[in-house]
């Protein structure tokens, strides 16, 4: 079993920053991607960023050149910077890491709980 916890989060006024971190832990042998996500309630959950094991970083448009993704395969974390935040940015982010197990082939995509993000105008 894999588990991801999530840490960061919470209230901020726009243009500040907040950040984000997602510890994997469990029966790991590799992680190929791992990222994050966000999600409106009652729409579908949308790419933030992603990074692969190779250093391949992917962000959406709407956050590039304000978020900044990093990870530390050493501690199995991914983080995610997010400067001059705006009011659109809020939403639920969820951590994501898509995880090769000890002893399995195949790679299987797990998700954090999810953290707030409120950005106030």
């Amino acid at each position: 079993q894999v588990q991801l916890v999530e840490s960061g989060g919470g209230l901020v006024q726009a243009g500040g920053s907040l950040r984000l971190s997602c510890a994997a832990s469990g029966s790991i042998f590799s992680i190929d991607v791992m990222g994050w996500y966000r999600q409106t309630p009652g729409k579908q959950r949308e790419l933030v960023a992603t990074v692969t094991s190779g250093g391949s970083i992917n962000y959406a448009d709407s956050v590039k050149g304000r978020f900044t993704i990093s990870r530390d395969d050493t501690k199995n974390t991914v983080s995610l910077q997010m400067d001059n935040l705006k009011p659109e940015d809020t939403d639920v982010y969820y951590c994501y890491a898509a995880v090769q197990r000890s002893g399995y082939l195949s790679v299987l995509r797990y998700w954090g709980q999810g953290t707030q993000v409120t950005v106030s105008s």
